[in-house]
C-alpha cells in the first residue's frame, strides 16, 4: 500500500483572510489524521496574496500542536532564504516539542520573486549556488556535536530531524541520490522532468545512515467530488489561479466558474494542461483509474496530495474520497500492507499489517 500525504499552502480564498486560511489548515490536518494520511506538509511562499504559510515553521508548530499522530513538516523550506543555523534551531525546537513527528523538506528555489528574495535575505550573493554546502551545514547542526565545535544548534544538535530534498528538475534528484536522502518531486505543478528525475535518483542512489534504499515521493493534485462534473467545476479555481499567476496577477483563490474556456486563451489552456498534467479530477472511479495508472507508471514510494479547492467543505470531502480510493487500491492489490517502523522512510525494519498507515 502506497502511503498518501497532504501538501497544503494554506490557500486564502477570495472574501476570506489569512486567519481563516490557517484555521482551515488545522481543520484539514485533523481531518487528514483521521483519514490516516501519513504526513501533513506546508509550503514556504512569500509575497503571495493567496498563500498563508509564509512563516512555515510557525504554521508547522500550530498544526503539530493541534494534532496527535500525523507527521508534520515542510514541503518545503526554501533554504536560500535562510541561514542554515536558523533552520536547525527552528526545526530542532519543533522536534523537541513534537518528538518523532517533524519532517524537514528543503528546496533550493526562493519561493518568490527575486526582489522579495532580496528582502528576505538582504544579500543574495551566490545563495542559490551554495545549496549543497547549506544542506551539509544544516545536517551537521542536527547531528551530534563534535569535540571543539564552536557553533551549535540548541535545540537541534543530535536530534537528526529527517531531511528530504525537494525539486522540480534533475538537480535535487542528483544531490538527494549522492547524499542518500529521500526525494520529493514537484510533479503537481512541474511534471516535465518527473520520469527522468526518478530514474536518475534511483540509479545513482548511494545508501546512507539515514536511508538504505531510494525513497521517492511524488506530488499530485486530486480534486474529487461525488460526480465528474462537480469535480471539474471545483478544478476551475486552481486553473484560474495558475493562469492569473502566469499573467503576473497573483491573487486569492477564486471561486469556481462555469466556462473556463472563455476565461483562458488556447495558449494558456495548453500551458495549463502541461503544468497540471499530474492532476486527477473527477468522481471516485475516475480518480482511482488515474491514480492506478500513475502509480504503476512511476512506482512511487509515496504520494503527496495537493487539493486547492475554494469551498472548505468540498475540500474536506475531496481528501476523504482520495483516502477511500487509496484504500480501494490497497484492497485490489491483494497483498498485505507494509508499515515502515521508525522515524524515517526506508528503514530496514518493516512490519506487515492489514490496516492503514500510521
Amino acid at each position: 500500500m502506497i502511503p498518501f500525504s497532504v501538501l497544503d499552502l494554506s490557500p486564502i480564498t477570495e472574501g476570506a483572510t489569512a486567519a481563516d486560511a490557517l484555521r482551515n489548515t488545522l481543520d484539514l490536518a485533523r481531518h487528514a489524521e483521521k483519514l490516516r494520511y501519513r504526513r501533513y506538509w506546508l509550503a514556504e511562499h512569500h509575497n503571495m496574496p493567496g498563500i498563508a504559510s509564509a512563516a512555515t515553521a510557525v504554521v508547522i508548530g500550530y498544526v503539530a500542536a493541534g494534532t496527535k499522530t500525523i507527521r508534520v513538516g515542510s514541503g518545503g523550506i526554501m533554504l536560500p532564504n535562510h541561514a542554515p543555523l536558523v533552520i536547525a534551531e527552528q526545526f530542532g525546537t519543533l522536534e523537541s516539542l513534537f518528538p518523532g513527528r517533524i519532517d524537514l523538506g528543503l528546496g533550493r528555489a526562493p519561493g518568490t520573486d527575486m526582489m522579495t528574495a532580496r528582502a528576505l535575505r538582504r544579500d543574495l550573493g551566490d545563495s542559490g549556488n551554495r545549496f549543497p554546502e547549506d544542506v551539509a551545514e544544516l545536517r551537521a547542526y542536527l547531528s551530534p556535536a563534535i569535540p571543539g565545535q564552536r557553533i551549535r544548534a540548541v535545540p537541534g544538535e543530535g536530534l537528526k530531524v529527517p531531511i528530504w530534498l525537494l525539486g522540480s528538475s534533475l538537480y535535487s534528484a542528483q544531490l538527494a541520490a549522492m547524499l542518500g536522502l529521500p526525494f520529493a518531486f514537484a510533479s503537481h505543478f512541474a511534471p516535465g522532468a518527473m520520469m527522468e528525475a526518478l530514474a536518475l535518483y534511483r540509479s545513482r542512489f548511494e545508501p546512507s545512515a539515514e536511508l538504505a534504499r531510494p525513497y521517492a515521493m511524488l506530488g499530485l493534485n486530486i480534486i474529487a467530488a461525488e460526480t465528474d462534473q462537480e469535480a471539474a467545476g471545483l478544478f476551475t479555481s486552481l486553473q484560474q489561479s495558475f493562469v492569473n499567476l502566469r499573467r503576473g496577477q497573483p491573487g486569492r483563490l477564486p471561486p469556481p466558474i462555469e466556462d473556463f474556456e472563455r476565461f483562458a486563451s488556447p495558449v494558456e489552456q495548453a500551458q495549463l494542461r502541461q503544468a497540471l498534467a499530474c492532476s486527477f479530477v473527477g468522481g471516485a472511479e475516475a480518480v482511482k483509474q488515474g491514480l492506478a495508472d500513475f502509480i504503476n507508471r512511476t512506482q512511487a514510494d509515496e504520494l503527496i496530495v495537493s487539493g486547492h479547492i475554494f469551498d472548505h467543505a468540498a475540500r474536506l470531502r475531496s481528501f476523504a474520497i482520495a483516502a477511500e480510493v487509496r484504500d480501494d487500491l490497497a484492497r485490489e492489490a491483494k497483498q498485505p500492507e507494509q508499515r515502515i517502523i521508525g522515524s524515517q522512510p526506508g528503514n530496514k525494519v518493516e512490519e506487515k499489517e492489514s490496516g492503514g498507515e500510521d
